[in-house]
């Protein structure tokens, strides 16, 4: 019903549950659906930033202002400016939206031109606005020009018969996104879905449904939502599974076992690439090291000063001892 109009329209609702597609929905069957929609989320607009993007600044109009800029409020002229978390806008800055709001007429910073705009306004909060103007954080007049007309969005524990054509429409979505053309949601599923609260709403419920068919095995969805929820994600970590075997098992190795390891491995790549160190198929390239970094290692395990020793995986051979040390010239090595 007032899509149509012109009207000024607050969206309230809790985070996630979808304000900023209501406004979408109110903008495309509104007249001035084939005009921009600009969004602009308040709560990210750096106070100082304020007026150069809601109303633009002319060029040398403060140091870095190298161009002249088109405001927010411009480049929605005809169409749909959406403020997004009205709520976080700054008292300082609140008195200069409301001008623009009663009169449609604003200057860009650093120009003294009064300019004129044709802007419908629609805005959503999840901030409770009354409790905010009785603490004095919000102008009363401002949410009384916002507030024409409100639009609650409940949250979805408060409308679950929305919940399976939402589920699916989110399995539809990933389905060819993830590759997992396979998937479908059961009875069951929708069910378990039906019997969670979603305090992240829809938003928790598109995570939930991304999550479970990343996990999906057999072509079956794995949902986990019985679980205590992480702080401030509202969600369960997955589980690497065998870390914890993996750690018990593995032999522990003394600081001089480790650097033997090291040395046996670098005599081997040595070994097999005939003394070469860098370039294409040298130790390097089959270390996985940098040739300056393997230089290093080969000096302070000393394996310069090694020559042929009891031990035979040690023995780098008379020709590959001396294309080492000539051909690659490690410095300082006897």
């Amino acid at each position: 019903m007032v899509g149509p109009t012109d009207t000024t329209v607050l969206i309230l609702g809790e985070s996630g549950t979808g304000k900023e597609l209501v406004a979408e929905a109110i903008h495309d069957i509104s007249s001035r659906r084939n005009r921009p929609l600009v969004r602009v989320n308040c709560g990210s607009i750096p106070s100082e930033l304020f007026e150069s993007e809601f109303f633009g600044h002319a060029k040398g109009a403060f140091t870095g202002a190298l161009r002249d800029r088109t405001g927010r409020f411009q480049h929605a002229n005809g169409g749909t400016l959406f403020l997004d978390e009205v709520g976080e806008i700054p008292p300082a800055h609140q008195s200069k939206l409301l001008r623009v709001l009663q009169v449609g007429q604003f200057e860009r910073v650093g120009e003294e031109t009064t300019r004129q705009v044709d802007v419908r306004i629609i805005a959503a909060t999840n901030r409770d606005l009354q409790q905010e103007v009785r603490s004095g954080r919000f102008r009363q007049d401002l949410y009384y020009r916002l507030c024409v007309f409100p639009l609650l969005v409940p949250p979805l524990r408060e409308r679950r018969e929305d919940i399976p054509d939402l589920a699916n429409h989110f399995v539809s979505l990933f389905r060819n996104r993830l590759n997992r053309l396979d998937l479908r949601l059961t009875n069951t599923d929708i069910e378990v879905l039906g019997r969670h609260d979603w305090a992240g709403n829809i938003r928790e419920l598109q995570n939930a449904i991304e999550r479970a068919m990343i996990l999906a095995k057999e072509s079956r969805l794995r949902f986990d939502l019985g679980s205590p929820s992480l702080i401030a994600q509202n969600q369960d970590p997955v589980v690497i599974e065998g870390m914890t075997k993996r750690s018990s098992t593995a032999e522990i190795l003394t600081s001089e076992s480790l650097r033997q390891l090291e040395r046996d491995s670098i005599l081997a790549a040595l070994q097999q690439t005939r003394g070469k160190i860098s370039g294409p198929a040298g130790a390097a390239e089959l270390l996985g090291l940098n040739a300056n970094t393997l230089t290093y290692r080969i000096r302070a395990l000393g394996i310069g000063r090694l020559r042929s020793q009891s031990r035979p995986s040690e023995s780098l051979g008379r020709s590959a001892t001396r294309s080492c040390l000539n051909a690659n010239r490690l410095p300082g090595v006897p």
